[in-house]
């Protein structure tokens, strides 16, 4: 039955995308492209802010008739100590092979990663962050043909977004990947050269019938796509002059301490403890309460029932300096 998935993938792709896509095959090796692709691509004069793409996004995924679900909890304790990703919402379901998940449908989703592209000195390369919101679509399907329906109807919302189909490449290998207890095949999305995200079919490896979707972008790259401004100036605006890795490293400190996680010895407490502590007190020397604030109204978009921010604030100055309390 594995075998069947690769080998209906790229025939039920022709049949949802039509004849306007170009399907180029080398091997296991696929490249779609719109057939008007090449054409060049103008930003807006002005980009969505963040609420507004957000409020765009919930609105057209629901006239796609997905539902908007609540954020998974960040605390995590099965294989990840953060979450990382929206498709853990469907773990139940796809690994364990049970009849219910966390959640499904549309899901805009803080997560936590600390494997982020990095450049020769270790400083996280432009389009990538510690903690970011991964727009997705998780759900449990029942055929290939379910897949491929949910990537046509992806074009169309990032078509509304002004991120046009003629600007868009789907490519990846369709041999399937094997991860622990799941297989999969992963086509990635970019629009305009620059990578998007990607959309994954998965499946138990021991039950292929157990067969789910994972959709997945980030906000911040979304956002990025749609306005090609300068990465650090999207992501941290009137403080995009103040050394990178410190405002990243707040911004990350921000959503994990307003969820409840608390810097410590061991576990998720302690990475947010290396995190910190990899800042320099006197990158804090005039406090970090700007930046947590402007922090806290970002990820309050998504995730509504943070800690105050006064008392993010007071952990991450004792964390970066203890003497200063």
């Amino acid at each position: 039955m594995t075998a069947d998935h690769a080998s209906q993938l790229p025939i039920s792709l022709q049949r949802a995308l039509g004849p306007r896509w170009h399907h180029q095959a080398d091997g296991p090796r696929l490249r779609i492209t719109h057939r008007d692709h090449g054409t060049p691509y103008r930003p807006p004069r002005r980009a969505p802010e963040w609420p507004e793409l957000l409020n765009r996004l919930e609105a057209t995924f629901a006239t796609a008739g997905v539902p908007r679900a609540k954020p998974l909890p960040l605390r995590w304790g099965r294989e990840t100590d953060f979450t990382i990703s929206a498709i853990q919402a469907l773990d139940p379901y796809l690994k364990d092979r049970k009849h219910y998940v966390y959640r499904e449908g549309y899901l805009p989703q803080p997560v936590v990663r600390f494997t982020g592209k990095r450049d020769a000195n270790g400083a996280l390369e432009d389009g990538f962050l510690s903690a970011f919101v991964n727009v997705s679509q998780v759900q449990r399907i029942h055929s290939i043909d379910d897949h491929t329906a949910i990537l046509d109807s992806w074009i169309g919302i990032l078509s509304r977004l002004g991120l046009h189909a003629r600007h868009l490449t789907i490519a990846g290998n369709v041999t399937p990947w094997t991860r622990a207890q799941v297989n999969g095949i992963t086509l990635h999305i970019s629009h305009a050269g620059l990578p998007i995200g990607d959309i994954v079919l998965l499946w138990n490896a021991a039950d292929p019938s157990h067969l789910v979707t994972d959709l997945g972008s980030g906000l911040e790259r979304l956002r990025w796509a749609l306005a090609r401004s300068n990465w650090q100036q999207l992501i941290h605006g009137p403080l995009a002059g103040t050394k990178p890795s410190t405002l990243d490293a707040i911004r990350t400190a921000t959503l994990v301490i307003g969820s409840g996680i608390r810097p410590g010895p061991q576990g998720r407490g302690s990475a947010l403890r290396r995190l910190l502590r990899s800042m320099p007190a006197t990158d804090a020397t005039l406090g970090v309460s700007r930046a947590v604030r402007q922090a806290h109204r970002f990820w309050s978009l998504t995730a509504p029932a943070l800690s105050p921010w006064h008392e993010v604030t007071r952990q991450i100055e004792e964390e970066i300096d203890p003497r200063r309390l």
